[in-house]
């Protein structure tokens, strides 16, 4: 069973969801510190106020095959995000800010839906800046039947200090690990301290959840890495799977991507104006193969 039931039986979920809101008042959930007071209607980089907004839910079927399953993985796009990704792939929902605004209640009645209709799990598609109204969501959902495993779907600029405190929350961790080198994710992201943030991320949530524990096909707990190939080697793939390797696991779950095309603003850096090519990805695949990396998906 979900690790959150235990939390919610023992009343820790309850204590949690005071926490973190009281902390609203001067949000430093994430590495940006914007220090604004979200409850009172002030917003910080990530744009969000109080209450979280969701651009999208239903159950999807492009994530990882041990999410997908055969009913889909059960998705709550959130709008809004701690990154500046100028390239993000969904730039209206990030930047623009698509979506409407939900209560906590109303968050909960999602997740229980999602359930009704045989999706495999919760996945809430950039939860960094909203753990506290998911969590708020969650003791809904628990009181009305919820058993599904919850997803923290990632882009990786956590801070480890908010992990520590939510651990036993989420059962399964699915972070991004974008750039390497913080020229890079400056340039980028608008987040210079990225890598160094995302490995000391990484490392703790697989200390929560372990390598990835798959029943029958479906992902039931532990951590799987996205990372995304950009042209030119931006993304510098090859520290990126050697920090898996050394740092993490050899039975780390890896998706390498390769689905990478110029969006929202990545017309204004030359390198990104074209769609990676075979050989590239080609060549990503080749470097976590020679590393050892034994789990990657669509091709462990």
């Amino acid at each position: 069973m979900p690790t959150y039931l235990k939390l919610y039986e023992e009343g820790k979920l309850q204590y949690l969801e005071k926490k973190l809101f009281s902390s609203l008042t001067q949000c430093r959930l994430c590495p940006r510190e914007c220090r604004v007071n979200r409850i009172e209607g002030e917003v910080g980089f990530c744009k969000t106020k109080r209450y979280a907004i969701v651009s999208s839910v239903g159950p999807h079927f492009g994530e990882e095959a041990p999410l997908v399953g055969k009913n889909g993985s059960g998705t709550i796009f959130i709008s809004g995000c701690n990154l500046g990704c100028i390239f993000c792939q969904n730039y209206d929902i990030s930047h623009k800010m698509e979506g409407k605004e939900v209560k906590g209640e109303e968050l909960g009645k999602m997740m229980i839906r999602l359930q009704e209709i045989g999706c495999h799990n919760i996945n809430i598609v950039t939860p960094t800046h909203i753990i506290p109204q998911i969590i708020e969501a969650l003791k809904y959902a628990i009181e009305w039947g919820l058993r599904l495993p919850l997803v923290y779907n990632t882009g990786g600029y956590d801070k480890v200090e908010t992990l520590k405190l939510i651990e036993g929350v989420f059962d399964i961790y699915m972070p991004d690990f974008k750039f390497y080198d913080k020229e890079i994710a400056k340039k980028l992201a608008k987040a210079e301290d990225y890598p160094e943030r995302v490995k000391e991320s990484i490392e703790e949530m697989h200390r929560q959840v372990g390598d990835l524990q798959i029943e029958e096909g479906i992902a039931k707990k532990g951590l799987l890495i996205r990372h995304l190939v950009l042209p030119q080697n931006l993304a510098n793939t090859k520290e990126v799977v050697k920090f898996v390797k050394k740092k993490i696991s050899k039975n780390t779950y890896l998706n390498i991507m390769d689905q990478y095309r110029p969006c929202g603003e990545a017309w204004e850096v030359k390198e990104l104006q074209r769609t990676i090519t075979y050989e590239e990805y080609c060549e990503a695949i080749k470097v976590a193969k020679e590393e050892g990396l034994c789990r990657l998906d669509s091709y462990g």
